[in-house]
């Protein structure tokens, strides 16, 4: 089963192709990557996907609904939940109470309950906390929980900011350079996770530029040159694949 499908996608700005006629599936359970060399359009394919641009032409289904048009955070609350290349944690929170966030996502209790302070509010709270405890437990990382989590180390920034993203409850996962800035050991454990993640039920997306992490941990991957799809396939043959050697080598060293 399809849980995301992506038909005809493509996206200008002024003169330039960023996306061009992209068409992919990722079926449920699923861990697919998504690479190209720089400029390729992944991020831009992605914030067409999650709603932060809108497509010039093209479909974008998500669990069997068209998401075209849908605001991000409406995107969002449907289950298709994004990272982002650079890390957006909230300064002077904690990392627990910036997994909360994530949280709140799903709550019953809105802007007004929460300013006037209603009982059901205070129910709500405590169970939201419970939920981020058990999603830093999951994570590794309890013991960060009252650390500010702006002031920690990149590393377990990165794994902050999944965790909040956990606590969204997404049915699918849209990670932007999960690995990005980490080293060997850090890109190591972040890819155990994405695949700890995925056993719980929850389907990947990821852009990466890390090869060995895409390779193993992904079960088909698309590649992307100047925003249009070379080629999708296992990772064994992408990395066989003529045209995907020659845009990542050259003519001559291909």
């Amino acid at each position: 089963m399809n849980l995301l499908s992506v038909r005809g996608v493509s996206k200008r700005f002024g003169g330039l192709k960023a996306v061009e006629d992209v068409s992919f599936d990722v079926s449920q359970g699923a861990i697919k990557g998504l690479i190209g060399p720089n400029g390729a359009g992944k991020t831009t394919l992605f914030n067409l996907i999650t709603g932060f641009l809108r497509p010039d032409r093209g479909s974008i289904v998500f669990n069997g609904a068209d998401v075209q048009g849908l605001a991000p955070h409406q995107i969002a609350a449907r289950g298709m939940v994004r990272t982002f290349q650079q890390i957006r944690l909230f300064p002077k929170m904690t990392a627990l109470e910036n997994i909360m966030v994530g949280c709140h996502l799903h709550s019953r209790g809105g802007f007004l309950a929460g300013l006037l302070n209603l009982p059901f509010t205070w129910k709500e709270e405590r169970r939201i906390r419970e939920r981020a405890w058990e999603t830093l437990e999951f994570l590794g990382c309890s013991g960060l929980a009252d650390e500010e989590a702006t002031r920690l180390a990149y590393g377990q920034q990165r794994v902050v900011e999944l965790g909040r993203a956990i606590a969204c409850k997404p049915r699918i996962l849209l990670l932007d350079e999960p690995a990005a800035g980490l080293n060997i050991r850090e890109t190591a454990e972040v890819g155990t996770l994405i695949g700890r993640i995925r056993d719980r039920g929850v389907t990947v997306l990821l852009v990466e530029h890390d090869m060995s992490l895409i390779m193993d941990i992904s079960d088909e991957i698309v590649v992307l040159n100047y925003g249009q799809k070379i080629a999708e396939d296992a990772p064994l043959a992408i990395q066989r694949d003529g045209e995907v050697i020659r845009v990542y080598l050259g003519e001559g060293d291909a």
